[in-house]
């Protein structure tokens, strides 16, 4: 029997689909940006969907704001366990990870990296951060062309993530490799196939495991890698599990706010009548952050597994089945916030967005992340009228990392 023809839902408005033909996961919708018009249509019709065919299997899809709320603080019926995205992990190559793990090893591997972004650390990096920032902006060219996503959004995280790991400096570029290819695959055009990923992820392996074994002998250290080696819940794990949870960490740093200081522009540059709001007052920089997060949304999904069957939004959920809530739909839920699809830098009440998730894993980082945003544009502010965008970006092909591979700007000065 030969298989159906998959339909190319980037071709259609999402009106003249049915309802069951709908697949939001499908990559044409994200590489092309279509995606906002059928999440809008699975919103109003089936905010509870189920997709009976995918390239990533059957799965339902939960795209209103309270629903996600729903599924995202019950983990006693929403798994996390075996892992976050819709991409059924290899089973030749399982990466265990806190953040795909439940209570109660959940929450004690979390902790023993919990103080490295505690307040009282956050407050000694930002003078850190800061003289950073004012560097990487001081070397760009003004009046030229150049690539805002390599200069400056992988420039800083990658810098910010070395701080992190205390990796070492000249090297600080494998992160950002490594977390292209944790979340890539042979369709992104990241990697050639999964071996030569699953290659280059044990190369990763290979480099922090020179790492733990010296912090291990070198005594505590506020240092993730330090954490890890030496905390009670981690100092045992194998080496698999060690890497999944290095992905994590490093996925976690690196790709949600380097899609949020690109997605920060690109929504300024949308919106000049923001844009102007933001000259006229720095001081709503905080407020800002929080809105960018929001309209950027820089992680599209996670993944759950029902426990049980399961009743939400008049379907019932099996045990066993697949759950994708869908961040960056329930961000644009015109029920739960007021003009969603508006990008408002004063918007009241900004920081009730779902982008950092909710309940017992709620984004670790998501202070740090703030922190970052804000001293960068409080930074760019103070050198420049504009960062005008040249032409459109290039999108990362994918339905989880929900950002930008480029984006030509240009720099004005005051």
């Amino acid at each position: 029997m030969s298989e159906a023809p998959t339909i190319n839902m980037a071709e259609f408005d999402p009106k003249d689909l049915a309802l069951e033909d709908i697949d939001i996961a499908q990559r044409s919708l994200w590489i092309e940006d279509k995606k906002m018009a059928f999440f809008e249509r699975l919103r109003d019709e089936a905010p509870v969907h189920f997709c009976k065919d995918s390239e990533f299997g059957p799965y339902w899809s939960v795209t209103r704001y309270k629903d996600i709320m729903e599924v995202d603080g019950n983990w006693q019926d929403f798994s996390s366990e075996p892992a976050i995205t819709i991409v059924e992990p290899e089973e030749d190559f399982p990466l265990p990870m806190f953040i795909a793990m439940d209570p109660p090893v959940h929450d004690d591997q979390r902790k023993t990296v919990q103080g490295s972004v505690a307040p009282a650390n956050l407050k000694l990096m930002e003078e850190t951060i800061r003289a950073r920032t004012q560097k990487v902006l001081d070397d760009l060219p003004v009046g030229e062309q150049f690539d805002w996503v390599d200069r400056v959004s992988i420039e800083l995280t990658t810098q910010m993530l070395a701080t992190l790991f205390d990796f070492p400096f000249e090297d600080r570029r494998k992160l950002t490799r490594w977390s292209d290819v944790a979340t890539g695959d042979e369709e992104s055009g990241i990697v050639e196939s999964e071996e030569a990923r699953q290659a280059e992820l044990y190369e990763c392996l290979e480099y922090f495991t020179n790492l733990w074994n010296e912090r291990a002998e070198r005594g505590e250290s506020n240092d993730l890698v330090s954490m890890l080696a030496h905390g009670e819940a981690t100092k045992d794990m194998s080496p698999q599990e060690y890497l999944g949870n290095l992905i994590l960490l490093i996925v976690g740093g690196n790709d949600t706010t380097r899609n949020s200081m690109t997605g920060g522009v690109w929504a300024l540059n949308q919106n000049p009548g923001e844009y102007a709001k933001l000259r006229n007052n720095p001081g709503v920089i905080p407020n800002m952050v929080s809105e960018i997060i929001r309209w950027q949304t820089p992680l599209a999904h996670m993944r759950r597994i029902a426990n049980k069957d399961y009743e939400l939004g008049g379907q019932t959920i099996k045990a066993g089945d697949k759950v994708i809530m869908w961040y960056l739909s329930g961000n644009r839920d015109e029920r739960s916030i007021e003009n969603p699809n508006e990008f408002i830098i004063d918007r009241p009440k900004a920081r009730q967005h779902l982008s950092f998730g909710f309940g017992v894993h709620r984004c670790m980082g998501n202070r740090l992340a703030e922190m970052q945003l804000r001293v960068l544009w409080e930074e760019v502010q103070k050198r420049f009228h504009m960062v005008e965008v040249i032409g459109e970006p290039e999108r990362v092909p994918s339905n989880f990392v929900h950002g930008y591979t480029e984006m030509q700007v240009v720099l004005h000065p005051h």
